[in-house]
């Protein structure tokens, strides 16, 4: 079983920090998520909320993207 990407198509990186806003990852992680391992995603994946709270940065809302009609 493959672990998902964090990207929630919010991608934009904080200047101050070099964490994306959406997903928490550093540009070096996304670059080398598709080489990764599972153990090494899963290690990623735990880190992130903790990562994203301890640089006092608000994870950004993905745009909802419903069709109407």
């Amino acid at each position: 079983m493959s672990i998902e990407t964090p990207c929630i198509a919010v991608c934009m990186m904080d200047p101050r920090t070099n964490l994306c806003f959406g997903c928490g990852r550093t540009l070096a992680e996304i670059a080398r998520w598709h080489r990764m391992d599972n153990a090494e995603r899963l290690t990623v994946m735990a880190e992130l909320p903790a990562r994203m709270e301890q640089a006092g940065l608000q994870q950004i809302a993905p745009a909802n993207r419903s069709k109407t009609g």
